[in-house]
């Protein structure tokens, strides 16, 4: 009985140990000035608040809002915990989130996985996402206004972005304002167009109509009036007339022609990193070839030291003497 008792002790600690000792401790509270952050590594703070500072310091500015309320920031090396925040569908390629109505983002640790951005400028992201729900209370904002100011905020245009929606142009792949609000749904693919033409909406309507047409246009979904209504106080058009005039835009920003740029600098880009390579492997074959020389010069294989009655003479076979 004592034998059997013993095995089950052994197959308890053989298969539940590794369980046990790889158990996941949630991260503990550190309090600073405008934010609550629980990080699994600590080490990230300072970056984290330097750049949640720089945040919201032009959210102020963009949004007119004090943001005077202090959000909790995580960073969690644990995909279980991770989606227990979140508590809810999030898409694979997701690498952070913001829960405005629990004034929470949280992001997966750069130590385990790959995010494909700083750390920077997801927590810039994800800031502007709460702070344009609180600016707007009760109402939603339209998922690619939410995006795109978000975008805005963090700087996240880039050569990929503009590559992306050329393709989408010479394919017919621009999406509508309304299909956006679907994001989540997305392939990795096809949200990278709804992110970059969201972007590009909030940007022309800063372009176009300024920040004081967009305080507006927040200032009434605020207030719970229509989308229609909104954009008709905020730039003089219903949503359909917005959509419209964007449109006239995007095709004549983006087509064949912006494809063909795009690509050649792509290349040129390749070529320069090859060029550079080259170079660099050059001058390291060159300077081993001349560590070689000096290593010869220095270190004879001929070991005929000239007149054995005559030790002291120097002659051509000791090179170092001279």
């Amino acid at each position: 009985m004592k034998k059997a008792a013993l095995y089950y002790l052994l197959f308890f600690l053989v298969f539940t140990g590794p369980a046990l000792a790889e158990k996941y401790e949630p991260p503990v509270a550190v309090e600073k000035e405008n934010f609550i952050f629980y990080f699994d590594n600590p080490s990230y703070i300072n970056e984290a608040e330097a750049a949640l500072k720089r945040t919201r310091s032009k959210l102020v500015d963009l949004l007119q809002d004090s943001l005077s309320y202090k959000p909790s920031v995580y960073l969690v090396e644990s995909q279980a915990y991770f989606n227990e925040l979140v508590s809810g569908r999030f898409p694979d390629w997701g690498a952070a989130a913001a829960l405005p109505g629990r004034e929470l983002i949280v992001i997966k640790s750069p130590d385990r996985f790959n995010l494909g951005r700083p750390l920077s400028e997801l927590l810039a992201h994800e800031y502007a996402h709460l702070a344009l729900h609180h600016r707007t209370g009760r109402y939603q904002p339209p998922r690619w206004f939410d995006e795109g100011m978000s975008m805005f905020v963090s700087n996240e245009w880039n050569w990929t972005d503009n590559l992306a929606m050329s393709r989408a142009a010479i394919f017919g792949q621009f999406l509508s304002l309304e299909d956006i609000e679907m994001l989540n749904r997305f392939g990795s693919g096809k949200a990278h167009v709804a992110y970059a033409q969201s972007y590009l909406a909030v940007n022309y309507l800063i372009e176009e109509y300024d920040l004081t047409a967009v305080n507006i246009l927040l200032d009434e979904i605020a207030r719970g009036g229509s989308l229609d209504s909104a954009l008709m106080i905020a730039v003089g058009s219903d949503y359909k007339g917005f959509q419209n005039e964007f449109y006239v835009y995007l095709t004549n920003r983006f087509n064949i022609a912006s494809l063909f740029m795009d690509t050649i600098y792509l290349w040129i880009f390749l070529a320069l990193v090859v060029i550079v390579g080259a170079v660099l492997r050059f001058r390291k074959k060159k300077d081993y070839y001349k560590k070689w020389k000096r290593d010869e010069q220095y270190h004879s294989t001929d070991f005929d030291y000239g007149d054995s009655d005559n030790p002291e003479q120097t002659d051509d076979d000791e090179p170092w003497r001279s």
